[in-house]
């Protein structure tokens, strides 16, 4: 599990949502996907189904529930950041060809708050929600506030085999890093030096969200 609290059902309950994020699951393949006994995976995925938090598909798989979209609605209206960024990601992946993502920083942890795919047949999708490592790949070493003396950070291949990214930080009016803009996608197409290809481009990206973050309500 990705994050552990010390309340074990919660936690167990989080790895089952977190899985389900990542594509609709039967039974079996939740139990591979959490690695827990199926009874622990079914009683857990049939309370969250009774909470609205789960549901069942066409198929019988569990998929993520109302609950969560209506959730996600409210979440959203009370943390802004997410909407005020779209434009300057929108911008950036029809700039770049590739997929764009805006991660914030949760303890010793990265969130993407949003993430818009590449156009491309082959590419690197990362879903929204998600949670990764803050130690490895570049927008966790931006959010862990490492930095580069062109302002950017790239990876090669940290977190995945055949993947490439370039961060930018997003510095709020305090001067603190509230979040990181990232490309990220194939080597083959970003290749072994991603920051020379699209570094400026995320540093522009990052630029137009920070000039917005004084403008929130």
């Amino acid at each position: 599990m990705d994050i552990v609290t010390g309340v074990g059902v919660l936690d167990k309950a989080t790895h089952v949502l977190r899985a389900v994020a990542e594509r609709p699951l039967s039974l079996q393949g939740l139990q591979v996907a959490t690695d827990l006994p199926r009874a622990t995976a079914h009683r857990l995925a049939v309370a969250l189904e009774a909470h609205g938090l789960l549901r069942r598909d066409d198929d019988g798989r569990f998929d993520l529930g109302p609950e969560l979209a209506a959730l996600g609605r409210i979440a959203s209206d009370r943390f802004p950041l997410a909407g005020l960024a779209l434009p300057a990601l929108e911008a950036l992946r029809d700039e770049t060809g590739e997929s764009a993502q805006l991660f914030v920083r949760e303890g010793t942890h990265r969130r993407c708050v949003l993430s818009l795919q590449s156009p491309h047949a082959l590419r690197w999708i990362v879903p929204e929600g998600v949670l990764f490592p803050l130690d490895v790949g570049s927008a966790g070493r931006v959010l862990g506030r490492e930095s580069d003396m062109n302002g950017w950070v790239q990876s090669v291949e940290e977190r995945e085999p055949g993947v490439a990214s370039v961060s930018a930080p997003v510095v709020g009016p305090d001067g603190s890093v509230v979040a990181a803009v990232s490309v990220s996608g194939p080597v083959d197409r970003l290749t072994r030096q991603p920051g020379d290809l699209h570094g400026e481009r995320v540093l522009h990206a990052a630029a137009d969200i920070e000039s917005l973050l004084g403008t929130a309500p």
